[in-house]
């Protein structure tokens, strides 16, 4: 992927999540990633310092994206399980570093923003479908992440051209009374 002039942190960021998703991020490096933009070894680390700062950038991007896709999803909780499904399995590269947390530079403001906006709209559709219960927010999360992670990891034996979204919204609307899964 070339750059443009201007746009070479979110460059960096999109080819690491590729890269991510190719090969894992235990094989990520600053200097793999600089050769796969184009640009030279010391770019990465001028916009991120090192490789903690390069992921948490990228769980940052991540959480955001996350919380604009459980927005876009709407008030009905279904939905925005599904939402959550789709955005992981759309972004595995994202997915797969955003909870990752001993990678990740826990105190970096944009990382915590990002965090706490897509666990509060994660958070408002689960207490306006299940109650106000900890537990039940939990449970429905853990759902939905487990739902993800197992499909990304191949976990779910799937057809090949089958698109997890009709599986994950049946799992969704099984922790709703009388959701319906047809949505």
């Amino acid at each position: 992927m070339a750059y443009h002039h201007g746009r070479l942190r979110e460059t960096l960021i999109d080819e690491a999540a590729a890269a991510i998703d190719e090969r894992g991020v235990d094989a990520l490096s600053l200097r793999e990633l600089a050769r796969r933009a184009g640009v030279s070894h010391a770019a990465p680390a001028h916009h991120f310092g090192d490789r903690s700062g390069l992921l948490t950038a990228i769980a940052a991007d991540g959480f955001e994206r996350l919380a604009d896709a459980l927005g876009a999803a709407g008030t009905d909780f279904v939905e925005a399980g599904v939402a959550y499904v789709r955005f992981a399995t759309e972004e595995p590269g994202r997915f797969a570093v955003m909870f990752r947390t001993e990678l990740l530079r826990p105190d970096d403001p944009a990382l915590e923003a990002a965090r706490d906006r897509a666990g509060s709209i994660l958070a408002s559709g689960a207490v306006g479908a299940l109650g106000e219960a900890r537990a039940d927010r939990l449970a429905a999360w853990s759902i939905v992440h487990g739902f993800a992670t197992l499909w990304n990891s191949g976990a779910i034996e799937s057809a090949p051209d089958e698109h997890p979204d009709a599986l994950a919204r049946e799992v969704a609307a099984r922790l709703v009374p009388g959701a319906r899964a047809g949505g």
